[in-house]
């Protein structure tokens, strides 16, 4: 039995006692409002509300491993996950908790900029929030709080994934880690002897492929059924792989050599002995859609600049989360909430 004292792990809550806390204090029974159409789920990406002709989405996720570029971070994870779902991001509040030691208005200055920046790069109107000096923190933290509109029959959620889906992953894997890595750990890659264009390269990740999801998840939704949508970020694309396979009571199989690798990350990977497909990996869009539809899909993607790989199939429930190895060897595929990144903050 778990000692119900132990501490527990940085990042994510494991999802069994995720859902024990669910279970017992957010369950549909409690919610009385009959317009939540989605409310707290493992796997689901954002609330949904309905306001009469369209859904509201509302979606908060905080930014916590990054400083440098923490708006463009904040703004862009809770987008991510507005866009999964069909909706347009539009309207976003923060709260910004800033340490005790070394925090100048320059660098709330930063911040508020950046925030401001990036919404109005995404057509996002700022609507408030709240900034404060808290005590005993190390670095800053940005919560961001963002609102979103879908049409009805364009929602998305993580739980419409049907065995025999085809799974697509865009862009590769590892892409956050590759740029908050660069950014956070400067001084000792280049103690371990990387030179500065690999160092800027790493932290050009962040816009190139990228950490935005936004034209993906338009470009699919636009023109095609989508079955679910589902954004690798903390625990990276085996943590997401099991999130969509909870939410839509699936089981999944994909294949590694399908799976994009970038030299980067492959690089940083085995630096900081951290396994890619745990690692922060928000820019990646895991997207289930019929079979027949993929390729079509793939190739629209491609058409706009945006690399995609069909990586495998979703499964019926009973044949769980297997991974083909390259070797052509069945294997479960082994995730887990806390991210790999932890390791080396």
């Amino acid at each position: 039995m778990r000692d119900q004292n132990t501490r527990l792990k940085i990042g994510k809550l494991k999802h069994d006692f995720l859902a024990k806390m669910l279970n017992n204090f957010v369950t549909d029974v409690d919610i009385k409002d009959k317009r939540v159409i989605m409310g707290s789920k493992i796997g689901e990406d954002a609330a949904v509300i309905d306001m009469g002709e369209n859904y509201l989405i509302a979606k908060t996720d905080p930014i916590t491993f990054a400083t440098d570029e923490i708006g463009y971070y904040t703004v862009n994870v809770n987008a991510n996950d507005v866009v999964c779902m069909g909706g347009t991001p539009k309207w976003f509040q923060s709260t910004i908790l800033l340490p005790d030691k070394d925090t100048t208005e320059d660098l709330i200055e930063h911040i508020f900029k950046n925030i401001h920046d990036t919404c109005k790069s995404m057509n996002i109107t700022v609507i408030g929030g709240h900034t404060e000096v808290t005590p005993n923190l190390d670095r800053p933290i940005v919560i961001g709080s963002l609102l979103g509109e879908v049409e009805k029959e364009k929602l998305v959620l993580s739980s419409g994934a049907k065995p025999g889906d085809a799974l697509i992953l865009t862009k590769g894997i590892f892409i956050e880690g590759t740029s908050i890595i660069g950014r956070e750990k400067e001084t000792d890659l280049m103690a371990k002897g990387y030179d500065l264009a690999f160092i800027d390269k790493c932290k050009n990740y962040l816009y190139d492929p990228g950490i935005s999801v936004f034209k993906d998840a338009l470009l699919a939704n636009k023109s095609f059924k989508i079955s679910s949508f589902h954004d690798p970020t903390e625990g990276g694309l085996a943590c997401a792989l099991a999130e969509l396979a909870i939410a839509s009571n699936t089981g999944i199989l994909i294949e590694r050599e399908k799976i994009q690798i970038l030299p980067e990350p492959l690089i940083l990977s085995k630096l900081y002995n951290l396994n890619p497909l745990n690692t922060i990996s928000s820019g990646s869009l895991l997207i289930a859609i019929e079979q027949d539809k993929s390729y079509e899909l793939i190739n629209v993607l491609k058409k706009n600049s945006i690399m995609s790989e069909k990586i495998g199939n979703i499964a019926p429930k009973k044949d769980g989360l297997k991974i083909k190895e390259k070797d052509g060897k069945m294997s479960p595929l082994i995730y887990s909430e806390t991210d790999e990144i932890t390791k080396i903050f």
